[in-house]
């Protein structure tokens, strides 16, 4: 088919025009210096919103459209951004641009379920000051940050905030975490017989990096006696802050490597019942048995195996079940009863007899999600708190303390609907299209995408 298209060219008769001579478009149908009709510009702008320069160019060629990635780019680029109308509920968290250097701010319609804006980094002011800009948020859903929760207070001071849910049992979280290994001699089993108590085996020698991490935690502490700070200590001994955080709240380097009384054999605790038979029928050689556990698929080496044999050759038994590790057991507190297994509910039980301050802050665990879960409201949360400061666990009363300072929006979070869920589904979108672009577009580019997607 051959459409036949006539239009008028004009010509300007001012010398001063520096335009000689120029032709009517046709609205739908033709643009000025356009080198593709509207329709396919609508096809290639999807294209390149979806795919991104390389992987959208490849499906141009398919497609029978000859374009670059580079034109592709600045097609995307070109798109009109959607009318940016002010939200009455917002949902903001951060995004990394480049985890642990550059981050931005996320801005979404938690109403329509729609991002509204990218905003280059996460600080007070530049929140701060889109808010000013853009008056007429009434509820704003955020993380436990401190940064937004200023921001709100100055950019959008009539505004209620909402505290994340998920992040407030993610902060639960990371308290009992601290709990559990803190706790964690308090509920690993002691040596099983009284010749394991009366005669040791030899510690085995200590890999490089439990030597490293023992003398970084002396240095980090000997520096805190000293009423060093923590910026002091991370300058001095040239680590990152995170990691001096880290050192400074392990109260010894057995917090920091999960060593304990029962945990030294690892992977043969699985396995003691088969070498204890074995030994039981005469087979005394550490290097046959290590060749049979291989058989087995069991990965250790020689040297476990023969102090495993050693142990039994001196008249001691079995090294005891290793105890669960800190993880685990946090995991078994933070789990639904519902979701247990009986074996799960046993270990927990027995834990909780061995560690009363285990069994408190499993009761506490267990309050606060049932005020999350039911959005109990703010009675429910006060009380929680009050009952928590008197349990004496210093972690959950460090957090008590800090759901205190951000009270107001901790009220908001167990009462009202709204959550930052849809927030944390619109970061990993961004995710996604980080990794199509393989570094090639900054933030511009991402946040077009982003909004025009």
């Amino acid at each position: 088919m051959v459409v036949e298209l006539t239009v008028r060219r004009l010509f300007c008769d001012q010398d001063s025009c520096p335009r000689r001579t120029f032709v009517e478009q046709v609205d739908g149908l033709t643009v000025r210096y356009g080198r593709y009709t509207p329709g396919l510009l609508a096809v290639l702008g999807a294209v390149g919103l979806a795919l991104a320069g390389s992987a959208g160019a490849r499906l141009a060629r398919v497609l029978q459209v000859a374009i670059s990635r580079v034109a592709l780019i600045s097609l995307v680029m070109a798109l009109p951004e959607p009318v940016l109308v002010c939200p009455r509920v917002l949902g903001i968290d951060d995004f990394a641009t480049r985890r642990g250097h550059h981050y931005g701010t996320c801005l979404v319609d938690l109403e329509t379920h729609r991002v509204i804006d990218l905003l280059p980094g996460r600080t007070v002011e530049v929140v701060r000051e889109w808010l000013r800009a853009h008056p007429g948020v009434e509820i704003i859903c955020r993380d436990r940050s401190g940064a937004y929760a200023e921001a709100a207070r100055e950019g959008a001071p009539d505004a209620v905030q909402v505290a994340d849910r998920w992040h407030l049992w993610h902060n639960l979280g990371r308290a009992v975490d601290k709990t559990v290994i803190r706790l964690r001699r308090g509920w690993t089993p002691a040596p099983a017989t009284p010749q394991e108590r009366a005669a040791p085996l030899a510690e085995p020698a200590e890999s490089r990096l439990v030597t490293r991490t023992r003398d970084r935690h002396t240095a980090v502490h000997a520096l805190m006696d000293h009423g060093a700070t923590i910026t002091v200590i991370t300058r001095e001994l040239h680590l990152d802050y995170k990691t001096v955080r880290r050192y400074m709240q392990a109260h010894d380097a057995e917090d920091l490597l999960g060593l304990g009384p029962s945990g030294r054999y690892g992977v043969l605790d699985r396995h003691a019942d088969y070498l204890v038979r074995r030994f039981t029928e005469g087979c005394h050689r550490a290097d046959l048995l290590h060749r049979e556990l291989q058989a087995r698929g069991v990965l250790t080496s020689e040297r476990t195996v023969r102090r495993f044999v050693q142990r039994l050759r001196e008249g001691g038994s079995a090294p005891a079940k290793a105890a669960p590790t800190p993880r685990k057991v946090a995991g078994l507190l933070l789990t639904h009863p519902d979701e247990h297994t009986e074996q799960n509910r046993l270990q927990l039980k027995e834990l909780r007899e061995r560690c009363p301050e285990l069994a408190t802050t499993g009761d506490l665990v267990a309050g606060f999600a049932k005020v999350l879960v039911n959005r109990l409201g703010a009675d429910e949360i006060d009380s929680w708190i009050v009952t928590a400061k008197d349990g004496g666990i210093a972690e959950l009363v460090s957090f008590a303390d800090g759901l205190t300072r951000d009270l107001a929006a901790v009220h908001a979070g167990v009462t009202l609907e709204w959550s930052s869920g849809q927030v944390e589904g619109q970061n990993n979108r961004i995710k996604l299209f980080k990794r199509q672009t393989y570094g090639r577009a900054g933030l511009p580019f991402l946040r077009k995408r982003v909004i025009c997607g």
